[in-house]
């Protein structure tokens, strides 16, 4: 799995062709908590191409973004230089103890081993700090009518998923959280965004099946 994401291929499209959700989901993590001042520092872990870590922008004065993928660090650094990227697996966070106020996972814990990453974050975090855990299902729903979705799923049988896709994470995920953390909060909501049919096309080849195939 993470050979598929670790391509400039990839990079460039997640840099380019991924659906603008990460600053509508920051803004609800700035009320939730609420932000009138922005915090010191945020880190994001599973940064991909850095379109996350620069939604953090947002909320905290220094963000620093960690991937294992060299393509997407170095992707996410050339699009960031005001930011810090670090190659760096959510099991062993490559950053000092107590020194990030807050930290996100957007879509990226699906491959981790939580029960390596909740102590980490543990770890990582000053005390009264907090994780914030997002993650996301297929763009493939028009609201109002179902053609979306009948399109998407002859596209899914066309291109299947890799054997090994990651698990879902959903509020089960957090009852046995470790190191100190506890669920706090949780939420299924939902998002809509407007997206031409090109764009739509070029999100949806940057898909982890269609790199697979």
């Amino acid at each position: 799995m993470a050979d598929l994401f670790d391509t400039p291929e990839m990079a460039a499209g997640y840099a380019s062709a991924r659906p603008a959700v990460h600053p509508l989901i920051i803004e609800l993590v700035r009320k939730h908590l609420d932000l009138s001042q922005p915090i010191d520092t945020a880190l994001d872990v599973g940064c991909g191409a850095g379109s996350s870590t620069q939604a953090m922008q947002a909320i905290a004065r220094h963000c620093v973004g960690i991937d294992p993928s060299a393509a997407m660090v170095h992707c996410a650094a050339t699009r960031m230089p005001q930011a810090r990227f670090l190659i760096g697996r959510a099991e062993a966070i490559p950053v000092p103890s107590q020194s990030v106020d807050l930290i996100t996972a957007a879509g990226s814990l699906n491959f981790a081993d939580l029960g390596l990453f909740f102590p980490e974050a543990a770890r990582v975090l000053r005390p009264g700090g907090v994780l914030i855990i997002y993650d996301f299902s297929e763009g493939r729903s028009f609201r109002g009518s179902p053609s979306l979705d009948e399109w998407y799923d002859e596209f899914w049988h066309r291109y299947p998923p890799p054997p090994d896709f990651g698990r879902e994470i959903n509020e089960a995920t957090f009852r046995h959280c470790s190191g100190g953390l506890g669920l706090d909060h949780y939420e299924d909501f939902e998002v809509g965004l407007e997206l031409s049919p090109e764009f739509y096309l070029e999100y949806i080849m940057t898909e982890t099946n269609v790199a697979h195939a």
